[in-house]
């Protein structure tokens, strides 16, 4: 799997245009319609920046971030929360650091890529190996 950014978010416009968005830039995307294919992506071993839209019906982004972490798939990941919400709400609590990073709807396309290069950057930093 040599994806480097998943998109979970459930609203497929938005899910369509971040991916033809990515590929016109040369970046491969993975998106997820739910918490669940995140998990899905995670087990079958992809490693890169996380996009998580907050909410989604069923499990929401915060819980989607509780199983990442319960289930031992964080190690390896960057999550930003890509959200028309403002600002964090209280269901945040007790995750905060496992999100690196809080980015609005709308967003400027060129300042999500600058965001990403700068967190790809942080990635390859990290040796395989070094338990970071």
């Amino acid at each position: 799997m040599d994806a480097k950014v998943m998109l979970v978010d459930d609203e497929e416009m938005i899910r369509e245009s971040v991916e033809l968005f990515f590929e016109s830039e040369g970046i491969k995307i993975l998106t997820a319609a739910s918490g669940d294919d995140c998990l899905d992506y995670l087990e079958e071993g992809f490693r890169g920046v996380i996009l998580m839209d907050v909410m989604m019906p069923e499990m929401n982004g915060w819980d989607t971030i509780r199983k990442i972490v319960e289930s031992d798939l964080y190690e390896g990941n960057i999550i930003v929360m890509l959200t028309a919400l403002d600002s964090p709400d209280n269901k945040m609590d007790g995750i905060q650091e496992y999100v690196t990073d809080y980015l609005t709807k709308p967003f400027n396309p060129d300042e999500l890529m600058e965001v990403l290069q700068y967190y790809f950057s942080l990635l390859n930093a990290v040796e395989p190996g070094d338990g970071q």
